[in-house]
């Protein structure tokens, strides 16, 4: 009997587990399914809180030494010069839907670098960096390059990096483009190499190549225009191009995001405008490397004390007294 009484008891404590882990199993999903419909209803929230707000200049927030905004909670905006990464595609027009996605390119470092150089010097020719740029991602011969445009890059890139560009070592033998396999690049890139190469001397010829004056093939009717993106770290961002040459960046960073201190555990919410670029979402139009702001502006550094370890302190010596002190 008593055997008989245990099992039953087994049982039913098995049948009772069983019930709970499938009333978690559907409380999960039921939570799952959940956070999918606020994320939809944030961003119909933020564009009905936003409406007649007037978005305060995004360049006005401090900045890391290099370049990084340090976000505080509130609407902004700013705009960037940008540049064409992509040659062989589409104008942006209204149509396209653009995202933000971490900069990837031929040469990422060497072109990040001239981005990111060029936000400390807005008196560079916008043009000249970007024939600088096209040179760089489609493998061109550095050396074919005009002398404004090498002027440029000696403003923007370091030795090695330009070293690089000659060719380095293999440059004593073969040329940057013989070097380069070309199944990396596409008929424009090589139609641009070509261009370097026999000394075209205009920007405009450059341009009718890269950007292509025809309607971008839209593929995702989904996506829209305004759609803000959440980013890592509880903020909104959204780009507006305005052709190939220049972009509308949004921010929103809800109320509060951050402490008393504006920070998040301790640490600054910092946007990188440099080493993302903006890309369409629903489209084959042109992929943007962004610049230094359109307008002038008087940056406001910050500077990020980083942790370091403690050195101890040396113990200073104990001076020796005097005979008057002794007295």
């Amino acid at each position: 009997m008593p055997k008989t009484l245990l099992k039953h008891v087994w049982v039913l404590l098995f049948i009772t587990a069983c019930a709970t882990v499938s009333q978690d199993h559907l409380s999960s999903n039921r939570n799952q399914v959940q956070v999918v419909k606020p994320a939809t209803s944030t961003l119909l929230f933020i564009d009905t809180m936003l409406v007649g707000v007037q978005p305060l200049p995004l360049t006005d927030l401090q900045q890391t030494e290099e370049g990084q905004i340090v976000l505080a909670e509130g609407y902004y905006e700013a705009n960037y010069k940008s540049y064409c990464l992509q040659p062989g595609t589409p104008d942006p027009t209204d149509k396209d839907a653009y995202l933000q996605t971490p900069l990837q390119t031929h040469r990422k470092e060497i072109v990040e670098t001239a981005l990111r150089n060029s936000l400390t010097k807005p008196h560079l020719n916008q043009k000249n960096i970007q024939l600088l740029l096209w040179s760089v991602v489609s493998g061109s011969d550095y050396n074919k390059l005009s002398w404004p445009v090498q002027l440029t890059a000696q403003e923007l890139l370091t030795r090695k990096q330009i070293f690089e560009l000659k060719g380095g070592v293999m440059g004593v033998v073969k040329t940057v483009a013989k070097a380069l396999p070309e199944t990396k690049f596409t008929g424009a890139h090589i139609n641009m190499r070509q261009m370097f190469e026999t000394g075209a001397n205009t920007y405009e010829a450059f341009e009718r190549v890269a950007v292509l004056r025809e309607k971008s093939v839209v593929h995702k009717v989904d996506y829209k225009k305004e759609q803000w993106y959440k980013q890592d770290g509880g903020y909104y961002l959204r780009y507006f191009p305005n052709g190939y040459q220049q972009v509308k960046i949004q921010v929103y960073v809800p109320a509060g995001t951050l402490d008393s201190t504006g920070m998040q555990d301790g640490n600054y919410l910092l946007f990188d405008p440099v080493n993302r670029m903006a890309t369409p979402a629903n489209s084959n139009a042109q992929r943007l490397g962004i610049g230094a702001p359109v307008a002038e502006i008087i940056r406001k550094i910050i500077r990020i004390q980083k942790d370091a370890p403690k050195t101890k302190q040396p113990t200073p010596k104990e001076q020796p007294k005097t005979s008057k002190e002794q007295q």
